[in-house]
Formats: structure tokens, sequence, C-alpha cells
């Protein structure tokens, strides 16, 4: 889908007006060394409730030498842990007509948040006035090379199986800033993790981070599996070089989607596509794709898997190890959970924010789609009496397409 919305996005609020604010750079330089370190040892300065630096503005008369400093930039990135950190300038450039065609032709679904906020996509300078420059972040995700081939187990995306990286990358990046504040002074900024209508995947391409792959996700030579932050910035930092496209004549990602969701080159219906059908759609689940679906209770991550550079990643950040056995669990445990078990169970985990309801919707397709067992007709039949006239659907398809099975055989 365009700019991440494979991992279902939310849109978060709007800037607050930022005011000029003067550098005293002689005394900033006499502690610059002492604040960077006490920066990146994780004091936050400055932080707005939103992530971002309220009532402040770069003095831009200063001396810096911003080519100097992009590169602390970067060296900063990394000791936080970030992968890769770029420099893009804030302008999206023709990936914002290719974004209005999308919309236009509808494969953005139920996603009106898409199209709501596509002006704000558009311009940077909408979504935080003063904004420059987006420095670009990549953080690695992937907890583990393990594949759920029973399909009486659940497959849960690998971004989801551990903590919710909305958090853990916004407190990285304002680590970041602080940093950044620490070495040249206040400066207007704000950070994003796909909380908010930013083009993150073009900036990311335009930063050198990557390139956009046929499945529309950032890709590089250390493969896909990366969450992106961004900061807005009012700082004129030189901007980096894209770098080549690697994808080739190489169409496995087309050919992986279990859906046909991936229909050209860089370009994904999400009508279609199992992240949207099983995160973003709040109603049925249309009966043509349930089959398609298979085990996946939570996102897909088929046209990853499939990819030739995916061979070349790092195993992520241990903050996203997989929790309460998302990696491995069986459906009819999952399905069990109760409402306040999906809650706390679930918090400060992604999945959460699809709610009980949906949860139970999509694991009951599963349950379709494996093999017509004593317990999984138990537990489907276990829910059906109170379940909701959506849920009571789903089950009572689920149930039909195990019956078929088992008479089958």
């Amino acid at each position: 889908m365009a700019e991440g919305t494979n991992q279902g996005p939310r849109q978060g609020g709007l800037a607050c007006t930022q005011v000029t604010f003067q550098v005293n750079h002689q005394a900033r330089l006499q502690q610059r060394g002492e604040d960077f370190a006490q920066a990146l040892g994780g004091g936050l300065v400055g932080q707005g409730a939103n992530g971002g630096n309220i009532g402040a503005m770069h003095d831009q008369d200063s001396t810096v030498d911003y080519a100097a400093l992009r590169e602390e930039i970067r060296e900063a990135g990394r000791k936080l842990g970030f992968a890769a950190v770029g420099i893009a300038r804030a302008d999206p450039g023709a990936a914002v007509a290719r974004l209005r065609e999308w919309l236009a032709d509808g494969c953005h679904g139920e996603m009106d948040y898409m199209a709501r906020h596509a002006d704000l996509r558009a311009d940077p300078q909408q979504l935080h006035p003063g904004t420059l420059t987006v420095i670009s972040t990549a953080i690695d995700y992937l907890p583990h090379r393990q594949t759920v081939d029973d399909p009486a187990q659940a497959a849960v995306s690998r971004y989801a199986q551990g903590r919710d990286y909305h958090k853990l990358i916004r407190s990285r990046l304002q680590k970041l800033a602080d940093a950044i504040a620490a070495l040249i002074g206040p400066f207007g900024y704000r950070v994003f993790s796909d909380s908010a209508p930013v083009m993150e995947v073009e900036f990311a391409r335009q930063a050198g981070l990557g390139w956009r792959g046929k499945h529309t996700l950032l890709l590089s030579r250390q493969g896909s599996w990366r969450f992106l932050g961004e900061i807005y910035t009012d700082l004129p930092l030189p901007p980096d070089a894209p770098v080549d496209d690697h994808c080739g004549s190489c169409a496995a990602c087309l050919a992986a989607c279990p859906t046909g969701a991936i229909v050209a080159p860089y370009r994904v219906d999400a009508r279609r596509c199992i992240s949207y059908l099983t995160i973003e759609l709040d109603g049925a689940i249309p009966e043509a794709f349930r089959p398609l679906i298979g085990n996946r209770i939570y996102g897909c991550d088929d046209c990853q898997l499939c990819c030739p550079w995916n061979r070349f990643a790092q195993l992520g950040d241990r903050e996203f190890a997989p929790r309460h056995g998302l990696d491995s669990a069986a459906l009819v445990d999952l399905f069990a959970w109760s409402e306040k078990q999906f809650d706390e169970r679930l918090a400060g985990n992604p999945i959460r924010r699809i709610g009980h309801q949906r949860w139970l919707r999509n694991i009951a397709v599963a349950l379709g789609n494996g093999p017509p067992s004593a317990a999984a007709v138990e537990a489907l039949q276990g829910r059906l009496a109170e379940a909701t006239p959506l849920l009571q659907e789903h089950i009572a398809w689920a149930l039909r397409r195990l019956a078929g099975k088992a008479s089958a055989a």
C-alpha cells in the first residue's frame, strides 16, 4: 500500500505554531560535548506533547557547518540504535501525483484518512510549519527467521509480534533530536513514526536509505524488515543522494502475493491486501478473499519473505522480540482469549488497536481455512451464541468450510 499503509498507520495531531528563538553560539559550543553525551544518555529536553520542540526555531543566520552536522547526526543515530540515517529535502516531488492517482482509483479502500489528509502528506509545511528538511531513519525489527507452516497455528506479521514500534521509535527520535539540540542549540522539529500523514517511504528513498520495492515498501541491500521514522526540522541540512533501484527484472513479490494485491510493479490495491483486510477493514471480509487469507490473522509478510534481498537482512532490535507466543500460538488458543485477556496481553502491542471483535473475526476465518479438527469446530461453536452479528457470520462461514472439508475427507 502507499506510504507504509501495509502496517496500519494511525493519524496523529497537527503541529503547533513556532516562534523565533535566538541561539547563543559561544555558550553553546563551550558545553557542546557535555550536553551531547547527556542527550544520548536518555535525558529528554524540550519535548512537546506531540514529540516536537514547541515554540522554538533555528537561527538561520548561525555559523553552523551543516555538512559536518549532518554527519554528527548520522553518528548520533547509530549510537541510538538506528540502522540508517539520511537527509532529504522536505519535498515529496513526483510521489504526490502518484499518491493522488492511487487515491482517485479508490485503492485506499475504507482508509478515508488517506484521502482526507492527502494535502498534509503532499506539503510538510502544512503539517509542521517551517520544515525545510526531513531526517529519515530506519531500525531493523526482524525478530526471527522461522515461518508458520502449520495451518492450525496463527501467522502474525513479524512487526506485530513484540512491542508497539510507534512509542519506541518516537522515543529514540526524541533522543536524537535532543542530541542535535545539544550540538547546535534549540531548533524547530517534530518527530514521527507511522503516526501522521508523512510520505515516509519517499523521504527515505530520497535520503538514500533504500529504494521503493515493487511491493511499495522501502527496500535496501539489507532487506525490508525495517521500521521508518522521521524528524521534520527547520535545519537547512544538505540532502543525501538517493540510491539506485536494484529490483531489476525480479517480480517475486508480485507472484507471491496470495490475493494478487500487487496489481502492478510499485502499485498495491489495498482492497485486496491481507494486511488491509485483517487490520484496516472494520466490516466483513469479502468471502472471495477468505480462503486466500489462510492462517494469517494480523497482516501478511509474504511479499517480504520471498524477496531475495531479505536473505541479507539482520535480526532486529531485541525490543521487538515475540511476546505471548505470537510467533507460534495455536489458533484455538488465541480464539479462546476473553476481551479482558486480549486487552491485558496485547497492551503495548500494535494488534490491540483492532479490538477484540476484529481479532476474533480474523481468527474465525483462519480456523475455517485450517484442518477440520474437533477442537476447531468446538471453539467456533462455543463462540457462536454470544457473538455479534458480524462475528456470527464469519463463524458460520468457517463452520461450513470445515464441514465441507470433513465430508470430502
